[in-house]
């Protein structure tokens, strides 16, 4: 599984685990990950953990559009990452755009779509 690589420069708006809350934007330029992104700078980035159903289905859905679409995709296992395990672990399959929360639990193929467009 990849690991996300988390912004080089911590700022206040970013919540314990790096990653930006949902109400909040990625900066346009500096501080972004590291590594190349799909089309457009793109990247979905799942949370999930060995074992989860939920996240094979989620898994399915992000794969296809993220193919189809060109963009880059990376799933993170919260288990390797207490921080992460600790807020997420109620929520996953969480599915982030760009560093941002889009969806928690299932994944709707025409929202991702949209979200990526």
């Amino acid at each position: 599984m990849a690991i996300f690589r988390r912004r080089d420069a911590a700022t206040e708006s970013e919540n314990a685990s790096g990653f930006l809350p949902a109400t909040e934007s990625a900066p346009e330029s500096g501080g972004g990950s590291s590594g190349s992104a799909g089309a457009g700078g793109r990247r979905v980035t799942m949370l999930s953990r060995p074992g989860c159903h939920l996240c094979d289905d989620a898994r399915a859905v992000i794969l296809r559009v993220t193919g189809e679409l060109g963009v880059a995709f990376d799933e993170v296992d919260i288990t390797t990452d207490p921080g992460l395990e600790e807020e997420y672990r109620e929520q996953i399959p969480v599915t982030l755009v760009n560093g941002r929360q889009h969806d928690f639990w299932r994944v709707d193929e025409r929202r991702l779509r949209a979200a990526l467009a």
